[in-house]
């Protein structure tokens, strides 16, 4: 037996594992709506070295469990995301095949940092490893059009310009490496209301009219580009839940705070920084002033390719 195959047998005994990475919006512009209703998008996205874990192992049938400081938030197994999208991958790819499933929760739900897009892709990702199955972009675009806008980039879960509604991505190119720290006030905010609240709002402001030619890679130039920007669903996303405006005035009052912005749809919001013991820092004193929210500081993972 080679090298390869001794390994992938003992991942599958073992359980193959796939980390699901929180996502960030570093910047969510809406650029228009479709006739359908769906509106589309202009976001630059990057992943965060923390996130949940799912664990695929052989099974008679597709079965999940769930486990982690998040999962009793969860819905009911049957309307969880990552089960839909293991039987929509068995049902697409014709994988006559079980599976057992667990995901390690530690993402709050419903916050804007894609968790339940993650997981799903994760699980998409370590089901084709165990079922042996090629994932050509078809099926992976007609997934992702299923199951949610930000499942296609947490399938590929590197650094992206995305648009359209979520299913067009383009490298952002070289990013500088950066910390953030992430702070959700534990308030759910579904994706669905906010987007709602946005459409019966105020129209959004134009783009810049001086748009960026290319990131640059150095962390102080990098974020000044990103202040140019914003996310068009922060007064959306208040006016349904007003603490991610104390979130966000805790972020920027911190000392070595670059940015404070909120992510996706919220509540999740994040402060840039430029060290990890400056990141660190802000995270435990915010988490000393509001112990009942959710921080945690964490790298961003920025490169490419």
């Amino acid at each position: 037996m080679s090298s390869n195959a001794a390994r992938d047998a003992t991942d599958i005994r073992e359980g193959i594992r796939e980390a699901a990475p929180a996502k960030i919006n570093l910047y969510l512009h809406v650029a228009g709506r479709r006739s359908d209703g769906l509106h589309l998008l202009d976001s630059l996205v990057v992943f965060a070295a923390l996130g949940d874990v799912v664990t695929v192992s052989p099974g008679a049938v597709i079965s999940l469990t769930r486990s982690g400081p998040q999962a009793g938030a969860l819905p009911p197994v049957e309307d969880d995301l990552v089960h839909r999208a293991a039987h929509m991958l068995a049902d697409r790819a014709g994988a006559a095949a079980g599976a057992a499933i667990h995901v390690e929760k530690n993402l709050p739900i419903a916050s804007g940092i894609g968790g339940g897009s993650a997981d799903a892709a994760a699980a998409i990702r370590a089901l084709a490893r165990l079922w042996e199955i090629e994932l050509p972009p078809a099926l992976l675009a007609s997934l992702a059009e299923d199951l949610g806008a930000d499942v296609t980039v947490c399938l590929v879960s590197q650094p992206a310009l995305v648009s359209g509604i979520g299913e067009t991505l383009s490298s952002p190119g070289p990013l500088p490496p950066l910390h953030a720290v992430l702070v959700n006030p534990r308030v759910a905010v579904p994706t669905a209301e906010v987007f709602a609240a946005f459409a019966a709002g105020p129209p959004a402001l134009p783009a810049d009219p001086n748009p960026i030619d290319a990131w640059s890679s150095d962390p102080a130039t990098f974020i000044g580009q990103l202040a140019r920007h914003r996310n068009d669903l922060t007064d959306a996303a208040l006016s349904l839940c007003p603490v991610i405006g104390d979130v966000l005035a805790g972020l920027g009052a911190q000392p070595e705070c670059q940015l404070a912005r909120m992510s996706g749809s919220g509540a999740t919001c994040f402060g840039l920084f430029t060290t990890p013991a400056a990141a660190q820092a802000a995270a435990d004193a915010i988490g000393r002033d509001k112990p009942n929210w959710w921080v945690a500081a964490t790298g961003l993972e920025t490169a490419t390719g």
